[in-house]
């Protein structure tokens, strides 16, 4: 059995990848680049698909920043995270669960759900967890109009009150 300094070790770094995660969400539904950015390392492969995209981390999020325009807001939510960690590498399953809200051109809204599960291999340095290698498995996914009657009150920028200190 390992040491229980070694099993704290281990709760540690687990949180650590798991607000990694957590903070992948913020940044998809902020816009937040600089922070999406942070969560993969310069030289990361981001693998969602040839239908959706191939290349590298920062380049997906450089391309997805500019295709969530599209929307008038989104949702990216995460469950049944299972993490391992060997030293200073790790590897995760992640469910994520996405809404996105469009609106049509006759004015309408529409939403689009996708879920699948993000298969990450991650790397400690310098102390920092971050993404090596992401791939997307995409489970299935449904869409059709909206029939929410609540006008979206987040922000997508760092003014959204998530933001410690925002108005």
């Amino acid at each position: 059995m390992p040491s229980l300094e070694a099993q704290f070790r281990e709760l540690l770094d687990k949180q650590a990848i798991t607000e990694q995660i957590y903070n992948y969400g913020r940044c998809m539904d902020r816009l937040d680049r600089a922070l999406g950015h942070a969560l993969f390392h310069p030289e990361a492969i981001a693998d969602y698909g040839a239908q959706m995209f191939q290349g590298t981390g920062w380049a997906f999020v450089d391309w997805i920043m500019e295709a969530h325009l599209a929307f008038t807001s989104h949702a990216h939510e995460f469950s049944n995270i299972l993490i391992t960690v060997d030293g200073d590498t790790a590897r995760s399953e992640t469910y994520g669960d996405v809404t996105l809200r469009r609106r049509a051109e006759d004015g309408t809204l529409h939403d689009i759900r996708n879920l699948g599960r993000y298969i990450d291999r991650w790397e400690r340095r310098e102390g920092t967890w971050r993404i090596i290698h992401r791939r997307y498995v995409h489970d299935f996914d449904q869409s059709g109009p909206s029939t929410g009657e609540f006008e979206t009150m987040g922000k997508r920028d760092r003014s959204d009150p998530s933001y410690f200190g925002a108005a």
